[in-house]
Protein backbone atom coordinates (compact mmCIF):
# COMPACT_ATOMS: atom_id res chain seq x y z
CA UNK A 1 0.00 0.00 0.00
CA UNK A 2 1.55 3.16 -1.21
CA UNK A 3 2.32 5.69 2.13
CA UNK A 4 0.45 8.76 -0.25
CA UNK A 5 -2.97 8.40 0.76
CA UNK A 6 -4.95 11.31 -0.62
CA UNK A 7 -7.15 11.10 3.01
CA UNK A 8 -9.60 13.45 1.65
CA UNK A 9 -10.37 10.82 -1.38
CA UNK A 10 -11.47 8.13 1.09
CA UNK A 11 -15.42 7.12 1.12
CA UNK A 12 -15.20 6.93 5.22
CA UNK A 13 -14.23 11.35 4.79
CA UNK A 14 -16.74 12.08 2.39
CA UNK A 15 -19.87 14.66 3.66
CA UNK A 16 -23.29 13.32 3.14
CA UNK A 17 -25.89 15.29 1.49
CA UNK A 18 -28.80 14.87 3.85
CA UNK A 19 -26.54 15.89 7.57
CA UNK A 20 -25.43 19.14 5.71
CA UNK A 21 -27.66 20.71 8.70
CA UNK A 22 -27.01 18.31 11.25
CA UNK A 23 -26.47 21.00 13.72
CA UNK A 24 -29.69 22.76 13.31
CA UNK A 25 -32.16 19.35 13.18
CA UNK A 26 -35.01 18.74 15.82
CA UNK A 27 -33.66 16.25 18.14
CA UNK A 28 -36.03 13.88 16.44
CA UNK A 29 -35.28 14.88 13.09
CA UNK A 30 -32.53 13.72 14.23
CA UNK A 31 -32.79 10.01 15.29
CA UNK A 32 -34.86 9.10 12.30
CA UNK A 33 -32.26 10.08 10.42
CA UNK A 34 -29.66 8.22 12.34
CA UNK A 35 -32.13 5.21 12.82
CA UNK A 36 -32.38 5.12 8.75
CA UNK A 37 -29.05 5.72 8.32
CA UNK A 38 -28.48 2.39 10.37
CA UNK A 39 -30.93 -0.06 7.73
CA UNK A 40 -28.42 1.20 5.27
CA UNK A 41 -25.54 -0.56 7.45
CA UNK A 42 -27.77 -3.54 7.81
CA UNK A 43 -28.03 -3.98 4.09
CA UNK A 44 -24.63 -3.20 3.56
CA UNK A 45 -23.85 -5.85 5.35
CA UNK A 46 -26.36 -8.06 3.53
CA UNK A 47 -24.56 -7.50 0.16
CA UNK A 48 -21.42 -8.96 1.64
CA UNK A 49 -22.87 -12.26 3.21
CA UNK A 50 -21.31 -14.52 0.42
CA UNK A 51 -17.67 -13.11 1.15
CA UNK A 52 -18.43 -13.30 5.01
CA UNK A 53 -19.72 -17.16 4.48
CA UNK A 54 -16.35 -18.03 3.20
CA UNK A 55 -14.45 -16.16 6.01
CA UNK A 56 -16.55 -18.65 8.32
CA UNK A 57 -15.74 -21.41 6.65
CA UNK A 58 -12.10 -20.67 6.89
CA UNK A 59 -11.91 -19.57 10.52
CA UNK A 60 -13.73 -22.60 11.65
CA UNK A 61 -11.22 -24.62 9.41
CA UNK A 62 -8.07 -23.12 11.00
CA UNK A 63 -9.18 -23.20 14.75
CA UNK A 64 -10.44 -26.74 14.17
CA UNK A 65 -7.08 -27.52 13.17
CA UNK A 66 -5.62 -25.89 16.12
CA UNK A 67 -5.11 -22.66 14.80
CA UNK A 68 -5.82 -19.55 16.49
CA UNK A 69 -7.97 -16.11 15.45
CA UNK A 70 -6.84 -12.50 15.70
CA UNK A 71 -9.11 -9.21 15.13
CA UNK A 72 -6.48 -6.87 14.57
CA UNK A 73 -7.16 -3.00 14.36
CA UNK A 74 -6.85 0.39 15.76
CA UNK A 75 -9.21 3.23 17.13
CA UNK A 76 -12.93 1.65 16.95
CA UNK A 77 -12.11 -1.09 14.52
CA UNK A 78 -9.67 -1.75 17.40
CA UNK A 79 -12.35 -1.77 20.12
CA UNK A 80 -14.80 -4.23 18.06
CA UNK A 81 -12.25 -6.68 17.84
CA UNK A 82 -11.24 -6.44 21.95
CA UNK A 83 -14.75 -6.82 22.39
CA UNK A 84 -15.46 -9.35 19.90
CA UNK A 85 -12.61 -11.66 21.46
CA UNK A 86 -13.36 -11.06 25.34
CA UNK A 87 -17.15 -12.25 24.59
CA UNK A 88 -15.87 -15.79 23.25
CA UNK A 89 -14.73 -17.87 26.26
CA UNK A 90 -18.11 -16.45 28.87
CA UNK A 91 -20.08 -17.69 25.31
CA UNK A 92 -18.30 -20.31 23.91
CA UNK A 93 -16.13 -21.80 26.69
CA UNK A 94 -13.15 -21.39 24.22
CA UNK A 95 -9.65 -21.19 25.95
CA UNK A 96 -8.41 -17.15 26.04
CA UNK A 97 -5.68 -17.69 23.08
CA UNK A 98 -8.09 -18.86 20.79
CA UNK A 99 -9.32 -16.25 19.68
CA UNK A 100 -7.15 -13.13 20.77
CA UNK A 101 -7.42 -9.01 19.74
CA UNK A 102 -4.41 -6.79 18.87
CA UNK A 103 -4.99 -2.92 19.56
CA UNK A 104 -2.71 -0.48 17.87
CA UNK A 105 -1.65 1.25 21.33
CA UNK A 106 -2.02 -1.60 23.33
CA UNK A 107 -4.34 -2.38 26.22
CA UNK A 108 -4.64 1.92 27.28
CA UNK A 109 -6.01 2.59 23.33
CA UNK A 110 -8.92 0.16 24.62
CA UNK A 111 -10.09 3.09 27.44
CA UNK A 112 -8.30 5.85 26.38
CA UNK A 113 -8.28 6.93 22.55
CA UNK A 114 -4.77 6.77 20.77
CA UNK A 115 -4.78 7.83 17.32
CA UNK A 116 -1.16 7.99 16.47
CA UNK A 117 -1.21 4.38 17.29
CA UNK A 118 -2.59 3.59 13.60
CA UNK A 119 0.17 4.75 11.78
CA UNK A 120 2.61 2.56 13.91
CA UNK A 121 3.38 0.01 10.95
CA UNK A 122 6.79 -1.12 12.62
CA UNK A 123 4.52 -1.90 15.91
CA UNK A 124 2.05 -4.08 14.02
CA UNK A 125 5.37 -6.16 12.53
CA UNK A 126 6.61 -6.71 16.08
CA UNK A 127 3.46 -7.91 17.33
CA UNK A 128 2.38 -10.49 14.67
CA UNK A 129 5.80 -12.09 14.48
CA UNK A 130 5.96 -12.77 17.92
CA UNK A 131 2.33 -13.89 18.41
CA UNK A 132 0.58 -15.18 15.31
CA UNK A 133 2.24 -18.57 13.36
CA UNK A 134 1.53 -20.79 10.43
CA UNK A 135 -2.47 -21.97 10.42
CA UNK A 136 -3.93 -18.63 12.58
CA UNK A 137 -6.80 -16.71 10.85
CA UNK A 138 -5.78 -13.05 11.08
CA UNK A 139 -9.02 -10.25 10.36
CA UNK A 140 -8.29 -6.76 9.80
CA UNK A 141 -10.63 -4.20 10.64
CA UNK A 142 -10.30 -0.74 9.35
CA UNK A 143 -13.10 1.14 7.94
CA UNK A 144 -10.78 3.98 6.09
CA UNK A 145 -8.98 1.00 4.09
CA UNK A 146 -5.81 1.82 4.41
CA UNK A 147 -5.29 2.04 8.49
CA UNK A 148 -1.24 1.67 8.29
CA UNK A 149 -1.40 -0.74 11.61
CA UNK A 150 -3.62 -3.40 10.16
CA UNK A 151 -2.11 -3.03 6.66
CA UNK A 152 1.35 -3.96 7.71
CA UNK A 153 -0.19 -6.72 10.24
CA UNK A 154 -2.06 -7.88 7.62
CA UNK A 155 1.09 -8.35 5.54
CA UNK A 156 3.12 -9.72 8.52
CA UNK A 157 0.60 -12.63 9.34
CA UNK A 158 0.84 -13.89 5.43
CA UNK A 159 4.38 -13.74 5.32
CA UNK A 160 4.03 -16.15 8.64
CA UNK A 161 1.91 -18.44 7.09
CA UNK A 162 -1.24 -16.98 8.43
CA UNK A 163 -5.04 -16.71 6.49
CA UNK A 164 -5.72 -13.18 6.58
CA UNK A 165 -9.24 -11.23 6.04
CA UNK A 166 -9.54 -7.78 5.68
CA UNK A 167 -13.23 -5.88 6.96
CA UNK A 168 -13.23 -2.12 5.55
CA UNK A 169 -15.96 -0.10 4.90
CA UNK A 170 -13.26 0.77 1.62
CA UNK A 171 -14.88 -1.08 -1.77
CA UNK A 172 -11.28 -0.50 -3.14
CA UNK A 173 -8.86 -0.64 0.00
CA UNK A 174 -5.57 -1.17 -0.67
CA UNK A 175 -4.32 -3.48 1.78
CA UNK A 176 -3.66 -7.13 0.65
CA UNK A 177 -5.62 -9.91 2.03
CA UNK A 178 -6.93 -13.31 1.13
CA UNK A 179 -10.67 -12.36 1.54
CA UNK A 180 -12.05 -8.81 1.80
CA UNK A 181 -15.50 -8.02 2.91
CA UNK A 182 -16.54 -5.00 1.40
CA UNK A 183 -18.93 -2.69 3.78
CA UNK A 184 -20.41 0.07 1.32
CA UNK A 185 -22.27 2.01 3.97
CA UNK A 186 -21.78 5.10 2.33
CA UNK A 187 -20.54 8.35 4.20
CA UNK A 188 -21.24 8.93 7.59
CA UNK A 189 -24.14 11.88 8.91
CA UNK A 190 -21.04 13.31 11.35
CA UNK A 191 -18.10 13.38 8.67
CA UNK A 192 -15.77 10.98 9.78
CA UNK A 193 -17.26 9.50 12.75
CA UNK A 194 -16.76 5.69 11.68
CA UNK A 195 -18.01 4.55 14.86
CA UNK A 196 -21.53 5.47 13.53
CA UNK A 197 -22.73 3.59 10.11
CA UNK A 198 -19.32 1.44 9.48
CA UNK A 199 -18.92 -0.05 13.30
CA UNK A 200 -22.44 -1.05 13.28
CA UNK A 201 -21.68 -2.52 10.13
CA UNK A 202 -18.71 -4.50 11.58
CA UNK A 203 -20.05 -5.21 14.29
CA UNK A 204 -22.64 -7.12 12.70
CA UNK A 205 -19.93 -8.76 10.59
CA UNK A 206 -17.91 -9.84 13.90
CA UNK A 207 -21.47 -11.21 15.86
CA UNK A 208 -21.33 -13.52 12.31
CA UNK A 209 -17.47 -14.43 12.08
CA UNK A 210 -17.44 -15.45 16.22
CA UNK A 211 -21.43 -17.45 15.55
CA UNK A 212 -20.85 -19.29 12.54
CA UNK A 213 -17.46 -20.46 13.27
CA UNK A 214 -18.16 -21.56 16.79
CA UNK A 215 -21.40 -23.04 15.50
CA UNK A 216 -19.63 -24.93 13.15
CA UNK A 217 -17.57 -26.39 16.30
CA UNK A 218 -20.73 -27.85 17.79
CA UNK A 219 -19.60 -24.71 20.77
CA UNK A 220 -23.85 -24.39 20.27
CA UNK A 221 -26.68 -26.98 20.43
CA UNK A 222 -29.67 -26.07 18.33
CA UNK A 223 -30.15 -22.08 19.46
CA UNK A 224 -28.94 -23.14 23.05
CA UNK A 225 -25.53 -22.11 24.30
CA UNK A 226 -24.57 -25.46 26.01
CA UNK A 227 -20.60 -24.48 26.04
CA UNK A 228 -20.89 -21.13 28.03
CA UNK A 229 -19.24 -20.22 31.59
CA UNK A 230 -22.13 -20.33 34.54
CA UNK A 231 -20.05 -17.64 36.14
CA UNK A 232 -22.83 -15.68 37.51
CA UNK A 233 -26.37 -16.35 39.66
CA UNK A 234 -27.97 -15.47 35.80
CA UNK A 235 -25.35 -17.44 33.98
CA UNK A 236 -25.89 -20.71 36.21
CA UNK A 237 -29.52 -20.58 36.00
CA UNK A 238 -29.70 -20.22 32.59
CA UNK A 239 -27.04 -23.42 32.53
CA UNK A 240 -29.51 -25.19 34.52
CA UNK A 241 -32.42 -24.78 32.63
CA UNK A 242 -30.46 -25.36 29.40
CA UNK A 243 -29.67 -28.93 30.91
CA UNK A 244 -33.29 -29.51 31.94
CA UNK A 245 -34.32 -28.47 28.25
CA UNK A 246 -32.08 -30.88 26.60
CA UNK A 247 -31.77 -33.57 29.23
CA UNK A 248 -35.36 -33.70 29.79
CA UNK A 249 -35.22 -33.96 33.99
CA UNK A 250 -35.52 -32.06 37.11
CA UNK A 251 -34.02 -28.98 38.52
CA UNK A 252 -32.35 -30.94 41.10
CA UNK A 253 -30.86 -33.28 39.13
CA UNK A 254 -29.87 -30.40 36.49
CA UNK A 255 -28.05 -28.54 39.12
CA UNK A 256 -26.04 -32.10 40.53
CA UNK A 257 -25.16 -32.91 37.20
CA UNK A 258 -23.93 -29.11 36.64
CA UNK A 259 -21.88 -29.45 40.05
CA UNK A 260 -20.27 -32.84 39.54
CA UNK A 261 -19.20 -31.37 35.87
CA UNK A 262 -17.55 -28.45 37.61
CA UNK A 263 -19.62 -26.25 35.39
CA UNK A 264 -19.27 -27.55 32.13
CA UNK A 265 -22.78 -27.76 30.46
CA UNK A 266 -21.93 -29.78 27.70
CA UNK A 267 -20.82 -32.54 30.20
CA UNK A 268 -23.79 -31.93 32.41
CA UNK A 269 -25.82 -33.07 29.58
CA UNK A 270 -24.64 -36.34 28.64
CA UNK A 271 -24.37 -37.32 32.65
CA UNK A 272 -28.22 -36.05 33.05
CA UNK A 273 -29.17 -37.47 29.69
CA UNK A 274 -27.45 -40.63 29.70
CA UNK A 275 -26.15 -41.74 32.62
CA UNK A 276 -23.04 -41.06 32.30
CA UNK A 277 -19.76 -40.09 35.06
CA UNK A 278 -18.19 -36.92 34.16
CA UNK A 279 -15.30 -38.84 33.27
CA UNK A 280 -17.54 -40.80 30.92
CA UNK A 281 -18.89 -37.53 29.44
CA UNK A 282 -15.52 -36.26 28.70
CA UNK A 283 -14.22 -39.21 26.84
CA UNK A 284 -17.82 -39.25 24.71
CA UNK A 285 -17.04 -35.74 23.99
CA UNK A 286 -13.57 -35.75 22.97
CA UNK A 287 -14.74 -38.83 20.27
CA UNK A 288 -17.30 -36.55 19.12
CA UNK A 289 -14.99 -33.74 18.37
CA UNK A 290 -16.34 -31.76 21.03
CA UNK A 291 -20.29 -31.67 19.26
CA UNK A 292 -22.74 -32.66 22.09
CA UNK A 293 -25.63 -33.18 19.24
CA UNK A 294 -23.18 -35.80 17.78
CA UNK A 295 -21.88 -37.18 21.55
CA UNK A 296 -25.60 -37.78 22.23
CA UNK A 297 -26.66 -39.12 19.41
CA UNK A 298 -23.81 -41.99 19.58
CA UNK A 299 -25.52 -42.14 23.21
CA UNK A 300 -28.61 -42.79 22.01
CA UNK A 301 -27.34 -45.45 19.44
CA UNK A 302 -25.67 -47.50 22.06
CA UNK A 303 -28.73 -47.46 24.22
CA UNK A 304 -30.49 -48.64 21.24
CA UNK A 305 -28.26 -51.32 20.10
CA UNK A 306 -25.37 -53.10 22.82
CA UNK A 307 -26.30 -50.90 25.97
CA UNK A 308 -23.94 -48.34 27.28
CA UNK A 309 -20.78 -47.47 26.35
Amino acid sequence: MSPRVRYSRLPTEQRHPKSRDLDRLRIPGLLRLMHREDASAVRAVSRSLPQIARAVGLIARALRRGGRLFFIGAGTSGRLGVLEAAECPPTFSTDPSMVQAIIAGGRDAVFRSREGAEDRAADARRIVERRLRAGDVAVGITASGVTLFVAEALKAAARRGARTVLISAHPRAPIPAHLRIRLAVGPELLTGSTRLKAGTATKLVLNMLTLGAMAQLGKTYGNLMVDMRPTSRKLQARAIGIIRSVAHTSERTAATALADARGRVTLAILMAAQGLTAASARRRLARADGSLWQALRVGREHHAGAGPA
